[in-house]
């Protein structure tokens, strides 16, 4: 058997890449922090008024939609930023 077709050494725990472990830290902080929005978006359910950039275009929602629309938008314009740069 040649090197490279031969069982794993033991030292990667029978991962390939090896690069798992060194993104639980980042993984876990972002799950944190996205439940804390979440939390943050369904505490605050009373109604308010969205204006879309022309006064006579008014909408009544609840505050949670609101925050969690923008927050999907944001999530989006992240996502996309980090796309284009790698």
């Amino acid at each position: 058997m040649s090197p490279k077709t031969s069982e794993s050494d033991g030292k990667t725990g029978g991962r390939t890449g090896g690069k798992g472990g060194a993104q639980a830290p980042a993984r876990i902080t972002v799950l944190a922090l996205a439940v804390l929005a979440l939390i943050f978006i369904f505490e605050n359910t009373g109604a308010t008024r969205i204006r879309l950039l022309v006064p006579e275009v008014t909408v009544t929602v609840p505050l949670w939609t609101a925050l969690l629309a923008t927050g999907a938008i944001g999530a989006l314009c992240g996502a996309y930023a980090v796309r284009r740069r790698g």
